[in-house]
């Protein structure tokens, strides 16, 4: 079994920054790719950001330049740094995770980032 636990969201001024952490615990293996999701309120949940276990990254249009996700494998953590955020980055942001790029079900169970104008 595998656990996800999100925190780090918060209600932020337009232009402000916050950092989301996403804390792994149980079959750990099983995580060698972990992504963030964003759901705006009656919207689909999207994509925002993805790391593989090297490293490599790949982000939404709508974040690149303003978003960085990175990941402390001794710590089993995962981050996802926002910056410049802007009204439309409001939503309920999930961590996911999974052996590959296209298998990945494991979910937290999502945190709460509200920006203000």
């Amino acid at each position: 079994q595998v656990q996800l636990v999100e925190s780090g969201g918060g209600l932020v001024q337009a232009g402000g920054s916050l950092r989301l952490s996403c804390a792994s615990s149980g079959d750990i293996f099983r995580l060698k790719v972990m992504a963030w999701y964003r759901q705006p309120p009656g919207k689909q949940r999207d994509q925002v950001a993805i790391i593989a276990g090297g490293g490599s990254t790949t982000y939404a249009d709508s974040v690149k330049g303003r978003f960085t996700i990175s990941r402390d494998n001794d710590k089993n953590m995962v981050y996802l740094q926002m910056n410049s955020l802007k009204p439309e980055d409001t939503g309920v942001y999930y961590c996911n995770g999974g052996p590959t790029w296209l298998t990945r079900p494991y979910w937290g169970q999502g945190t709460q980032v509200t920006v203000s104008s």
